[in-house]
């Protein structure tokens, strides 16, 4: 296999957010496979390769570019045309289109869904993001009864919502980083998240939503949006409720009554094996196969499927109406 080279803008500092840690783990993963690195291209670093370094090696031909920081992907595929590239895609909506020479990878069958009816002639592979070992029940004693991020929180959510439950149970709200979130996770009975505010004002989409899926293997009963790759998993009324149900008055009815109860939810390991290492090793060794066959196939042969570009599906369109007027009007 080619070696992958993992680009991200840098690996700490104000790049830190889920995304990066999303993109190292994959990037850890792949280890296991084949060779893989990290490069970084705005933030040169002492420990990790640098774009415009390794732009200048040879055998380059040897090598895939893995890109995935939505709002440079643009510039990057451009940048990168004469090499292999894959697009590791995690929200949608970004401003851009890609050739059918550059693969995808989805980590949500809704974002699997939007690239495929937006690049239809592109090799398109689902490969969710990994659920670390470590999320799982502890049956600790729950001392929190409602836990909640301020980051991507709705504003209902800080300000309406919990300053109501504050004034009836115990609500823990975390501001900051969390190395151990899985033992805050553990202590939780309802955990809230409400997304759907903040990636409407991204403009872009939810990518995977890890966090509430992470509370639940934790035994937390969540209260989410099922917004973006949200709805891949969560099945409110099933395996969570839905957030922001019809009035505050409801959301309040509902959350205390599973304070009250305290019953952590309890599902199977087979709901969350997609998610973890086993599967997402095995699933990636097989998407890297077939993505290198096809690099090997792409050096030797030309796209020749007519994409659906915007003047494609406008005079597709006009094809329609006018044999719909013949049919009427000339038959």
């Amino acid at each position: 296999m080619r070696k992958l080279y993992f680009l991200v803008p840098g690996t700490g500092g104000k790049f830190a957010c889920g995304g990066l840690w999303a993109e190292l783990k994959t990037l850890n993963l792949a280890q296991q496979i084949c060779s893989a690195e990290v490069v970084t291209y705005r933030q040169r670093e002492n420990t990790t390769l640098f774009l415009d370094d390794v732009l200048q090696q040879k055998n380059l031909e040897n090598i895939i570019f893995v890109i995935s920081w939505g709002f440079d992907v643009g510039k990057l595929a451009t940048r990168l045309k004469p090499y292999h590239v894959i697009y590791h895609a995690h929200s949608s909506g970004y401003p851009f289109n890609l050739p059918p020479e550059i693969p995808i990878i989805t980590v949500s069958r809704n974002t699997m869904g939007y690239w495929g009816q937006r690049s239809p002639n592109s090799l398109i592979y689902y490969l969710p993001n990994q659920i670390s070992d470590q999320f799982q029940n502890l049956n600790l004693e729950r001392d929190i009864d409602v836990l909640v991020q301020v980051r991507k929180s709705s504003e209902y959510l800080l300000q309406v919502l919990i300053p109501a439950l504050q004034q009836q149970c115990h609500v823990c709200v975390v501001d900051s980083y969390v190395a151990d979130l899985d033992k805050l996770f553990n202590r939780a009975k309802v955990y809230l998240y409400d997304s759907a505010e903040y990636w409407a004002q991204q403009g872009v989409s939810e990518g995977f939503g890890l966090q509430p899926m992470e509370a639940m293997a934790c035994g937390c009963q969540v209260f989410s949006s099922v917004n973006g790759g949200l709805s891949d998993y969560l099945d409110p009324g099933f395996n969570c409720h839905k957030i922001a149900g019809y009035s505050l008055e409801y959301d309040v009815q509902r959350i205390l009554k599973l304070v009250k109860i305290a019953t952590p939810i309890n599902l199977s390991d087979q709901f969350f094996s997609e998610y973890r290492t086993a599967n997402i090793i095995q699933r990636l060794t097989v998407i890297l196969q077939e993505v290198n066959e096809f690099f090997d196939h792409k050096q030797n042969h030309s796209s020749n499927i007519p994409s659906l570009t915007k003047t494609r599906v406008k005079t597709l369109q006009l094809q329609r109406i006018w044999n719909k007027l013949k049919q009427k009007y000339f038959r």
